[in-house]
């Protein structure tokens, strides 16, 4: 009997909707493995789409979004600790679980107990970092024999987060946090290229007119620096960009659509990746219905 289901998949293939309907079908509750959901006020640009967790007449509850503010660096140390809080809360109340999400080391470290570190912040180090551009900060990355941190090095931020581990790791051991590993039911949701491009250009067409650009305006206006809210990479960075003039809207448009497509091929490299490593993905087609799909996993266990 498994502990807990898992439900991932890129951007845009409707894993939230799925996972919605099964929590309702098994009477449980959805831990959200999202790396910018977690942050308040980041709405409409990180997709949270809550009205999916309102299914029929009923509130399916979630966890792990909307849990810290913006301007935080929330990461996956954070994460695995959150996570099993909520995990053990849940399973107490004699349910179980389905983590749903598309940041594939959010998942990875919960369901293989990954012995994590807490690295704190080196004031000098940044200080002396802080001139440099993302070519530089990668090509000092290089010159480590062996890298601990593995995420997405995608701005100069995120680039000297990773040196300041590497750095911490020649000095001490640092403090590490022992989670033993989840017995997990794992379901991937795959979608066709052609229609995760067309979702994904439909959705940012939509997100826009909802209102993402004054969300991030709103967030600027609350004190949230450029810097940070570049940090979080895609909707925030580009339309950031835009907004300090250093893109014009249309080409803020298109290179955010661009970067969306990329990412979501990466969170596809990463899944396969996982199957590579040993996790057992159940894979299922995005347009199969939710009821065929309820049914299959039932069927798994």
């Amino acid at each position: 009997m498994y502990d807990l289901i898992t439900i991932l998949g890129p951007t845009a293939s409707g894993k939230t909707t799925f996972a919605a309907a099964l929590a309702r079908e098994l009477d449980t509750e959805i831990i959200s493995a999202d790396s910018r959901q977690v942050y308040r006020g980041m709405t409409i640009g990180t997709g949270k789409d809550l009205a999916d967790y309102m299914v029929g007449d009923k509130q399916i509850p979630y966890h792990l979004i909307d849990i810290c503010e913006p301007g935080e660096k929330y990461n996956v140390f954070q994460f695995q600790h959150d996570f099993h809080q909520v995990f053990a809360g849940i399973k107490a109340k004699g349910k179980r679980p389905i983590l749903c999400g598309g940041t594939g080391l959010y998942i990875e470290s919960v369901l293989k107990g990954y012995k994590l570190l807490d690295v704190p912040e080196n004031p000098a180090l940044r200080k002396n970092l802080k001139e440099k551009n993302l070519d530089e900060l990668e090509e000092i990355l290089r010159t480590y024999k062996q890298l601990h941190n593995k995420t997405e090095v995608d701005s100069a931020q995120r680039a000297i987060r990773a040196i300041e581990i590497e750095e911490y790791y020649l000095t001490q051991e640092p403090d590490k946090r022992d989670y033993a590993p989840v017995n997990s039911l794992i379901i991937g949701v795959d979608i066709d290229r052609d229609l995760r491009r067309d979702k994904i250009s439909r959705r940012l067409k939509s997100r826009l007119d909802e209102g993402m650009l004054e969300e991030i305006k709103s967030l600027m206006e609350s004190g949230i620096s450029a810097e940070d809210l570049i940090y979080y990479g895609l909707e925030y960075k580009y339309l950031t960009l835009h907004l300090i003039g250093k893109l014009s809207y249309k080409g803020m448009v298109e290179q955010l659509e661009i970067a969306i497509h990329q990412f979501a091929k990466r969170q596809m490299t990463w899944f396969r990746g996982m199957e590579r490593k040993g996790f057992s993905i159940h894979w299922i087609k995005a347009e199969m219905p939710v009821e065929e799909k309820i049914n299959f996993v039932k069927n798994l266990g």
